[in-house]
């Protein structure tokens, strides 16, 4: 019996199936999330998102508050409050850093110098009805009377409230403890942190 060989071609020509090619999606778009190098001697503990997001909420509700951010960093308090809808127009931001401060630009109003310095020189001049903060840990206590020296209602009928993120050693007769967070808040820091408010009626 002859069998074909294998190698014969048969007489009509091959055709192979092939399915129509479907354009892809465009890719999306994703922007790589911005450095920040962060000198060590700036002392400056960058808040997570997750504890800003929460410091602004015991800020209180948004209105035309004037909001003083002390030693801003990173500006991480200030994003999150502008995130929650509060306006750049009523925020201040103080960081001595150049560097720091010059990033800070690009989100709101920021002035270039030490903090201490600053409340001293403003003291009975400004006032702030909000302060939110997240001080050195090393001068936590001048820092915080500092910002006391200018928490004030500003006309505002609610009382004037300070929220801020303080090493848990920081004691305040008038400091309402709000909660203790944890060990490994800050990888730089070996503190072990809290986040407390305070209060002005008058």
């Amino acid at each position: 019996m002859n069998r074909p060989s294998q190698y014969t071609r048969p007489d009509k020509p091959l055709t192979i199936p092939v399915r129509a090619r479907r354009k892809a999606q465009p890719l999306e778009q994703v922007e790589a999330p911005e450095v920040v190098a962060v000198d060590k001697f700036t002392e400056c503990h960058v808040t997570p998102d997750d504890v800003a997001r929460r410091m602004v909420e015991y800020l209180g509700p948004q209105g035309d508050y004037l909001t003083l951010e002390p030693s801003a960093g990173t500006g991480q308090l200030a994003r999150a409050l502008i995130a929650s809808g509060h306006s750049t127009c009523e925020l201040t931001m103080i960081e001595r850093h150049n560097t720091l401060a010059n990033g800070l630009r690009r989100i709101g109003p920021t002035i270039n110098r030490c903090f201490l310095e600053y409340a001293d020189e403003v003291q009975g001049q400004a006032e702030f009805p909000r302060i939110i903060m997240n001080p050195p840990f090393k001068a936590v206590r001048a820092h915080i009377r500092a910002a006391l020296s200018l928490l004030g209602r500003g006309g505002h009928d609610e009382s004037a409230t300070l929220v801020a993120l303080v090493p848990i050693t920081f004691n305040h007769d008038d400091a309402e403890e709000l909660e203790i967070l944890p060990a490994d808040t800050f990888a730089t820091a070996k503190v072990h942190t809290k986040i407390v408010r305070i209060e002005r009626a008058r």
